[in-house]
């Protein structure tokens, strides 16, 4: 009935699966997880789910974040004169930081999967380990991919810029070879097709018959 279309999935599929996934109790949840071999997950409370990690045989552990937050209540009788009187003490238990104070005490440091309690915690410290050795890798991965593809990018511009100052520098070359050529090529054909007559002589060029 969830109005989020995730929730709605997860429920669609685990009321389909076989065999179901459902279980009485939480223990009966715990005790499957810890017999699936990592094939069966159990939604539970956060609460819950921590304590029972810091219990052995230390091999369970929470696997990603909240689904929703809630809050612990103290049920009296409707008008009780206690509901008041439990609210404060209930507040300032939480602003004095003692109820954080109790769970650390009662959830890790009287845990049994502490420091050298259990093998799951350096199981799941190593997992964590290799989680972020790997985004480290893609991000290296993808730095020297990044640094490849600027160096050919480079390497065929500077070839190309290159080409082309040579191709500008030829067609200069050209330009000033034509400019110097054209007078002499000029000169000389004039000359071959010079003719006048002057006292009886016919002079062709730089010679002259007698006629």
């Amino acid at each position: 009935r969830s109005k989020i279309a995730l929730f709605d999935k997860m429920w669609q599929y685990m009321k389909s699966a076989e065999p179901s996934p459902f279980v009485k109790k939480t223990a009966e949840g715990v005790l499957r997880v810890r017999k699936s071999k990592g094939k069966y997950a159990y939604l539970l409370e956060s609460t819950m789910n921590e304590y029972i990690e810091q219990r052995k045989p230390c091999d369970t552990m929470k696997v990603g974040g909240n689904l929703d937050s809630k809050g612990y209540g103290i049920a009296t009788p409707k008008g009780s004169p206690l509901r008041n009187a439990v609210n404060l003490a209930v507040l300032k238990l939480n602003e004095q930081g003692l109820l954080d104070k109790l769970k650390n005490k009662w959830w890790y440091d009287k845990g049994e999967c502490g420091s050298g309690g259990g093998e799951s915690k350096e199981k799941t410290s190593a997992l964590s380990l290799s989680n972020v050795a790997g985004v480290f890798y893609i991000l290296v991965g993808g730095l020297g991919l990044a640094m490849l593809v600027a160096l050919v990018e480079f390497c065929y511009k500077s070839r190309a810029e290159a080409k082309r100052l040579k191709v500008a520098q030829n067609t200069l070359h050209l330009a000033q070879s034509a400019q110097n050529t054209l007078p002499s090529s000029s000169s000389s054909h004039n000359s071959h097709n010079f003719a006048t007559y002057k006292e009886g002589y016919n002079v062709y060029g730089m010679e002259s018959v007698k006629i």
